[in-house]
């Protein structure tokens, strides 16, 4: 992307928008039901949608029976594709509709492709279905029964005909696509997954698929399933309103899957024609595919089946003009769901996985006491509760959590207030020492203008009061022969907001290493709020998490509460947990990510907020999305990996989230970041005057959907 393309169109940042349609239609009335296919069509490309499917057999309703075999039907649903032809020659909108096809005496359930009044493929239904209320075989043939690999169809020669048919758009390769008929993808081995082997992105299902109580969970298990299994996206649409009702009922459900996220789905018996539009992002499809390399090695185990698939190329110039937000909602806290539920859900493995890491390691040890340093901030109120929770586990007292607060030269009266009263609610051993003396006899023996009476606050400074507390609490170890527990976090190691080698940064065992500041926050307030703790402690968490951000090292005029503020230097927590997620967890281009924190964070009165008070719900415009992602990529990218090249040991909580270099991450220590900020410059400095995103439903829709994402930290 360059300066000259629109940023704020998502063609430009590898999305696609694509629809699932269920129209209303009539048993037999291909005249009728092309219309509705026409009409929801035109709605498609009013909405900038690049793709649309419908319906297995929608042309002529899947609930014919044995009026399949007559030819009056057969022709009028011939006719019904003309038509269809006709109005999407000036359509930029690829399109899949559903009907019945003679072919060399045989009757085929299929699939059309077409693009601007040409036919691309047509792709016949694997699996043909003959069990329980399904009786397919006695009116259709399955795909293998086909000898021809082309057909003449609607005026138009040598069309491609077959079930390994891949499509591919020239102007955006990464979306190639595959069509499936309903059946194939109940089958143990579906189509599909030969055709993701074989490249396919996107894969669509047709399908009619009648209800019954509980069907449409076991659906969205397979949509779902093969989704993530594939790495792809998985477009299903199945028959809605005015199927037969003579013996079967139909409920028009149309779902959109992206690698196991729900991104769209139809609203169930509706008695009018819908349409479901969804966002894809076809980078992370790639991403995923290139770091899962066992998709790699499954395709090598499969090349012989994988080279008989047939790739379609045609061009379709993408609507790239003006400005298409998305209409996906992305949350704002990637690392913290929004929903109470799967909230409650988040918070409980977490410190179960935090929980087991450190029990294992004290056992490993040999040792049944921990030493830590109690700030009266969050990463170390954080460390405490783990700590405490594994004495519980371990049926030991909470007595032998060795616990220490150390004020400085900077520490308010809050946070020391905030630590010994922590330490008191929590049980365990509660120690005071008093750093200055120890750190002015440092600066003394360094000849640090401090030491002398001028107010010089250095790096030095700084450090020397961050080391001193992290000698003494080695040396603590030693004498009580016991671990030192870390008490810094994920977002802190991205940053390089910690002392390197001698202290904050190292530790016997890091808990919170792989826990971002952002989901710290929220872990510390369901404690409080669940009164893990007992009541007198969560008060006092509460009081934690409503604390300024503070390394507390500078001395300021206010004795009172933090004056030094970490966001003002690196800016904010919430807006750099969202760059570190997107660059971590999917490799994005720094323009991709600044495009969807625009997108989640430029207007606060939209979407969902994960119980955060209105008043403290925060808005970014672009110029502030683009200033603080510079400071991420500089301190990420070139500053700062040498600290994490040689962390501490400690568990891995995400698989969107550790810097470990035995884990997630591994990297040299003097990179460059040159090539990020190349592509920062591609970033305009300010968004247009307006730019309206018309998201109808999907605001209502992200509610309901927040529920069935997967519940693990991605």
């Amino acid at each position: 992307m360059s300066k000259k393309e629109p940023f704020f169109n998502l063609y430009h940042h590898n999305f696609i928008r694509a629809a699932v349609a269920v129209p209303e239609l009539r048993v037999a009335d291909p005249g009728f039901n092309a219309q509705k296919t026409m009409d929801l069509l035109g709605q498609a490309a009013d909405q900038h949608s690049l793709l649309i499917a419908f319906p297995e057999l929608g042309l002529s309703a899947y609930s014919c029976d044995d009026l399949f075999q007559q030819q009056a039907l057969l022709d009028a649903c011939q006719e019904g594709l003309r038509q269809i032809l006709k109005y999407s020659e000036k359509l930029p909108l690829i399109g899949i509709v559903g009907l019945p096809l003679q072919v060399e005496h045989l009757l085929f359930n299929c699939a059309a492709v077409f693009y601007r009044g040409r036919l691309l493929g047509i792709v016949p239904k694997t699996y043909v279905p003959n069990y329980r209320e399904f009786y397919e075989l006695r009116q259709f043939a399955p795909a293998d029964y086909a000898l021809r690999e082309r057909i003449d169809l609607c005026g138009q020669k040598e069309v491609p005909f077959g079930n390994r048919l891949l499509f591919q758009v020239a102007e955006q390769p990464l979306l190639t696509f595959y069509v499936e008929i309903c059946e194939d993808l109940w089958s143990p081995i579906p189509p599909s997954s030969y055709a993701a082997l074989a490249g396919a992105t996107v894969l669509i299902n047709l399908s009619a698929s009648n209800i019954t109580v509980g069907k449409d969970d076991y659906r969205r298990l397979l949509a779902n399933s093969q989704s993530s299994r594939c790495l792809a996206a998985y477009l299903y649409t199945a028959a809605g309103t005015g199927e037969s009702t003579t013996d079967l009922a139909w409920d028009g459900h149309g779902m959109m899957y992206e690698n196991g996220d729900c991104l769209a789905e139809t609203e169930r018996f509706s008695y009018v024609s819908q349409l479901a539009l969804g966002d894809i992002d076809l980078d992370r499809l790639q991403q995923d595919r290139m770091r899962q390399n066992s998709f790699g090695q499954t395709r090598s185990r499969h090349r012989d089946l994988l080279t008989s698939f047939q790739t379609i190329r045609f061009s379709v110039p993408l609507p790239a003009q003006k400005p298409v937000p998305l209409k996906r909602a992305y949350e704002r806290f990637p690392y913290v769901p929004s929903d109470p539920i799967s909230r409650d859900r988040r918070c409980q493995e977490v410190y179960d996985i935090q929980t087991q890491g450190l029990v294992k390691r004290l056992q490993a040890a040999g040792v049944d006491k921990v030493v830590i340093g109690i700030s009266g901030g969050l990463d170390s109120t954080q460390a405490l509760i783990v700590c405490a929770r594994v004495m519980d586990i371990m049926k030991l007292p909470r007595s032998h959590v060795l616990a220490y607060t150390m004020p400085g030269f900077a520490t308010s009266k809050r946070t020391l207030s905030q630590a010994r009263r922590l330490m008191a609610a929590v049980g365990c051993q509660a120690h005071e020492i008093d750093i200055r003396p120890s750190c002015l006899q440092m600066l003394k023996n360094l000849g640090h203008p401090y030491a002398q009476g001028e107010p010089v606050y250095d790096v030095t400074f700084e450090n020397v009061q961050a080391g001193e507390r992290t000698s003494h609490l080695f040396r603590l170890a030693n004498l009580h022969r016991a671990l030192v527990v870390g008490t810094g976090d994920l977002s802190e190691l991205a940053l390089g907001w910690c002392t390197y080698g001698v202290g904050d940064h190292m530790s016997h065992y890091h808990v919170n290493a792989s826990v971002p500041k952002t989901l710290i926050q929220y872990l510390i307030g369901w404690v409080a709020q669940k009164q893990q703790l007992g009541p007198e402690a969560g008060a006092i968490l509460k009081e934690i998490r409503a604390t300024d951000i503070s390394p507390e090292l500078i001395p300021q005029e206010s004795k009172e509460q933090p004056g030094q503020r970490s966001e003002e230097v690196i800016g904010p927590y919430e807006l750099q947990d969202f760059h570190l997620y997107y660059l971590l967890r999917f490799g994005y281009s720094p323009a991709k990510v600044a495009f969807l924190a625009w997108s989640a964070w430029h207007d606060r009165t939209y979407g969902t907020w994960p119980g955060i008070p209105e008043n403290r719900r925060n808005q970014y415009p672009l110029v502030e999305i683009k200033r603080w992602l510079e400071v991420f990529l500089k301190r990420f990218f070139q500053f700062s990996q040498f600290k994490r090249s040689c962390l501490p040991n400690g568990p891995k909580v995400g698989s969107g989230g550790s810097l470990s270099p035995r884990g997630d991450y591994r990297a040299p220590s003097d990179s460059e970041v040159t090539a990020w900020l190349t592509q920062l410059e591609q970033i305009p400095d300010r968004e247009p005057p307006a730019i309206h995103i018309n998201r109808g439903n999907e605001e209502r829709l992200f509610h309901r959907l927040l529920v069935a994402r997967r519940q693990s930290i991605d």
